[in-house]
């Protein structure tokens, strides 16, 4: 679709495990060096960018040996512990080589729904933008297992974007974009590059979409019902495939494969 973003100073960019890393659970190197050159470059165009990075459990998991293994919660926080560093290593090494500064921030629901520590929260972002850092965001898996059993990060780019006063954010799925049905058991699925507020066929459109891959923890649903929070508060999203993290040229330059959801 074509569209003019030139409003789009601030994102969030969100990408998930599914685009980090492979099959096996290991990171996807070059994927990420990738995704880092992109959000480099248009970090220099003049935009400012906040990552929500997936992958920390995945990678945990891959690294400890254990995957392919049923885990429980307890076992999913040990993972973040050990990928969390890894994770965030590989970044700030590919960024700095673009001369670009990151800062780590971990997450908890109990950030957002405190309004002093949200406040603090949204006071550091603020600073750290100021000071031209690329904030990479993750749930603190660690230590909040509501957030591994009910959240995801879908919900946390929205409750980054709210803090920041994002004007847009740019979910990296695993597929184009939403369809009317899910499109890897239906060969007849048709992508809706433009929704303008969520209703009831869009909910049951969702509800068939299929969840998300094995690597990560959500799905078309999730990614709705995260988009209609965003609209609730002015911040359009663009849900697209982040196989090829290129992609954020094409929609920087105003053209790209994919579902606008906002008013236009």
């Amino acid at each position: 679709m074509k569209i003019d973003l030139s409003f789009g100073k601030r994102v969030v960019i969100k990408v998930g495990s599914s685009t980090l890393t492979h099959e096996s659970g290991l990171l996807n190197i070059r994927k990420i060096e990738t995704l880092v050159k992109c959000i480099a470059d248009i970090q220099n165009s003049g935009r400012q960018i906040i990552l929500v990075s997936s992958g920390a459990i995945s990678c945990g998991i891959a690294k400890l040996g254990i995957y392919g293994k049923s885990l429980g919660t307890v076992e999913k926080q040990a993972a973040a512990s050990v990928g969390q560093c890894e994770l965030i290593d590989i970044y700030d090494r590919n960024f700095s080589q673009y001369g670009h500064k990151i800062a780590q921030i971990l997450m908890t629901k109990d950030i957002v729904d405190d309004k002093a520590r949200r406040d603090s929260a949204s006071g550091t972002f603020m600073t750290l933008l100021s000071y031209g850092c690329i904030p990479i965001v993750n749930e603190n898996d660690t230590l909040s297992s509501e957030q591994i059993t009910f959240g995801g990060n879908d919900t946390l780019a929205i409750s980054v974007a709210r803090l920041v006063k994002a004007d847009l954010i740019v979910n990296m799925s695993d597929v184009d974009g939403f369809y009317d049905k899910n499109p890897r058991t239906n060969p007849d699925a048709k992508l809706i590059e433009h929704i303008p507020e969520i209703n009831d066929y869009f909910l049951s459109c969702a509800e068939g979409a299929g969840s998300g891959s094995k690597r990560g923890t959500g799905g078309m649903k999730a990614k709705l019902e995260a988009a209609e929070s965003a609209m609730r508060h002015g911040i359009p999203m663009i849900i697209l495939n982040g196989a090829n993290p290129n992609i954020l040229y094409d929609v920087f330059d105003g053209e790209f494969t994919g579902t606008y959801l906002g008013k236009l």
